[in-house]
């Protein structure tokens, strides 16, 4: 059997992620966010389920302003989950989120991330930097083009393009003192290969 690597905790809400704390369930709810009901009875039958946390989208700046109503009665943390645009993390961060899943593929600019990041610290909110394959940055599939390192076969340098895009994004946590304790990263990929690596 596999040792769970050990890794520091990090709070969302009332649940501890990580460290020794057991696996928590964390799921995407697949209501439109703007219909907060329908939004708040999915949250319920998945707490019901066994889930911890959910993780709504926030597409657009309706979707953000429902989440002061969704986390107000939310019976479970509420992280967002971001879609292209930085000032929708401020929305959702002022309306009281208890986390955010940002992709760097969807926000690749420092500097909004910096803005982000900002207000997220003064309401100690944790992240997760969320890289999928197929959406990296487009200057790194650029890049790869350009240095003719990759092809759509060689799951390897994908793998190791994830790596540098979250280890980027962690750096522009870090560099706000805005590290340990508040960053969670996942990567993902279609491919079970380059997931594994």
């Amino acid at each position: 059997m596999t040792e769970r690597r050990k890794s520091i905790p990090v709070r969302v809400g009332e649940v501890v992620v990580g460290g020794a704390a057991p696996i928590a369930v964390q799921t995407m709810t697949k209501t439109d966010t703007r219909d907060v009901r329908a939004t708040l009875n999915q949250i319920a039958a998945l707490k019901e389920a066994g889930c911890e946390i959910v993780r709504p989208a926030v597409p657009d700046h309706e979707a953000a302003e429902a989440l002061k109503e969704i986390v107000a009665h939310s019976p479970l943390p509420v992280i967002a989950d971001i879609h292209y645009d930085h000032t929708l993390a401020l929305a959702a961060i002022a309306n009281g989120v208890h986390g955010l899943r940002l992709n760097p593929g969807n926000i690749p600019d420092p500097d909004k991330v910096r803005k982000v990041v900002a207000a997220a610290k003064e309401r100690d909110i944790p992240f997760r930097i969320g890289v999928n394959a197929g959406s990296l940055p487009e200057e790194v599939h650029k890049s790869l083009r350009e240095q003719h390192a990759i092809d759509r076969d060689d799951r390897m340098a994908t793998a190791r393009r994830m790596v540098e895009v979250a280890l980027g994004h962690c750096k522009i946590l870090e560099d706000l003192d805005y590290g340990f304790g508040h960053i969670k990263v996942s990567l993902k990929a279609t491919d079970v290969w380059t997931n594994v690596m």
